[in-house]
């Protein structure tokens, strides 16, 4: 918890200060606006159409994917009644210095030419997403940690998750649109190793939590409502132009419908309610995006989108009413938010759904999607095998890298148990 006082207050002012001036000082060095977007004439009627065509189709990407970010991930915290509009101020925070953050380090691994960093609506898509890995987890260490603290978990979040998704989907080229990997399984279990380290003998369970309050009650009905209208577009928003993106966005769809149904389901088999909680149906949606983050551009099927969505589904009512526990009492991990259950299971079904879709990927039943879903098998270059072997290998990699990053952090910058490497091996035994 936050230390009450003076001091807190000023180590929390001064660290914005320094983190936003340093922030300032490197985009004027370095970040100028991509030629596509500056107010310049075309030099030939043709090009000038293609830009118009190709920009005309960015800001309502990048519109869904701030509005999920800013909405969706920021109100999924807001259920706590002891910490429903502290947390949504918090996530907030976390959103405007990840995405600083993010434009940078993205910057200089994709748009760095000419030792300048060419900054695009595309680019603001991509920082979305570093700051949505932030924002999960976050929520696993929520209450626990203070506003410097957590900065300091974004600053180290944000830049393990962009040398991650650099690594996967750059040089390993793996597809992983939605984040199914690189944002919800890394930032779940990122953020459960870092609550491992900051473990306390007393924790708060996750229902007494959300257990009163109108008002969070109120966040959590908006933050579904935005899940719904805006996560499909959300889960697109990095997709290849052209034909790949309807899939995903009526797979997305889908999978969160099946979800749904599947919390309807089994919430009321597992717990003596009559009926179910707003947050519960917000879980399901979450699990059910999480799911199709890797598959929702593949050939998935809209029958196999409703399937993996019913299993995505399931996951939070027994996660919460089976693992949790075991994680507090065995492992010593307190999950504030449920991160584990709604973002790292339904992500690492994500990736095994991924995996087999890939080796089932052929020319013949994607024609001309091949090529922007799996640019290498599509010429040549990779088989199906290969192609699934590296999705499957994308989900250790992340696990590997979000323990590590995990350890890190709880060592150096939240004061975690057991200083020093002997500490780091014991929080990743």
């Amino acid at each position: 918890m936050a230390e009450p006082g003076a001091t807190s207050r000023l180590r929390l002012s001064g660290l914005c200060f320094l983190l936003q001036t340093f922030t300032i000082l490197l985009f004027a060095a370095f970040v100028r606006f991509s030629p596509e977007s500056g107010p310049g004439l075309c030099s030939q009627p043709l090009n000038c159409s293609r830009r118009i065509q190709d920009w005309g189709s960015q800001p309502p990407r990048f519109r869904d994917a701030h509005i999920q970010t800013l909405l969706g991930f920021g109100f999924l915290v807001a259920f706590l009644s002891r910490y429903g509009p502290g947390s949504a101020a918090i996530s907030i925070l976390v959103v405007a210095f990840a995405i600083q953050w993010a434009l940078l380090l993205q910057g200089f691994l994709h748009q760095f030419r000419n030792g300048k960093i060419h900054l695009g609506a595309q680019s603001m898509v991509r920082a979305d997403f570093g700051a949505a890995a932030a924002l999960i987890s976050t929520g696993a260490v929520l209450g626990r940690v203070n506003p410097v603290q957590t900065l300091l978990l974004t600053l180290l979040g944000v830049t393990l998750f962009t040398l991650n998704e650099y690594t996967l989907l750059t040089l390993l080229g793996v597809s992983d649109s939605g984040g199914s990997v690189t944002v919800h399984a890394f930032g779940a279990y990122f953020g459960l190793l870092v609550s491992r380290l900051l473990r306390q003998p007393h924790g708060e369970q996750r229902e007494e939590q959300q257990d009163t309050g109108h008002q969070p009650d109120v966040f959590v009905v908006v933050g579904t409502i935005s899940l719904w209208i805006f996560w499909p577009g959300f889960t697109s928003a990095t997709t290849a132009h052209g034909s790949a993106e309807p899939w995903a966005v009526l797979n997305t769809y889908l999978s969160m419908a099946a979800s749904t149904m599947a919390t309807f389901v089994l919430s009321p088999v597992l717990y003596e309610q009559s009926t179910l909680r707003m947050v519960q149906i917000q879980d399901a949606a979450v699990a059910a995006v999480a799911v199709m983050g890797m598959a929702g551009e593949m050939l998935v099927t809209p029958f196999g989108a409703l399937i993996a969505g019913f299993l995505a589904g399931l996951i939070p009512p027994l996660g919460f009413r089976f693992l949790t526990p075991f994680l507090r009492s065995r492992l010593k991990i307190q999950d504030t938010c449920g991160v584990h259950n709604v973002h790292g299971l339904p992500g690492v079904l994500g990736a095994l759904l991924g995996t087999l879709l890939a080796a089932l990927a052929t020319a013949d039943a994607y024609g001309g999607r091949l090529e922007p879903v799996f640019p290498l098998l599509a010429r040549g270059s990779r088989t199906r095998t290969g192609q699934a072997l590296l999705q499957l290998s994308a989900l250790l990699l992340s696990l590997l890298l979000a323990a590590l990053g995990g350890c890190l952090t709880g060592e150096l910058y939240l004061g975690g148990p057991g200083r020093g490497p002997r500490g780091c091996a014991r929080c990743c035994r």
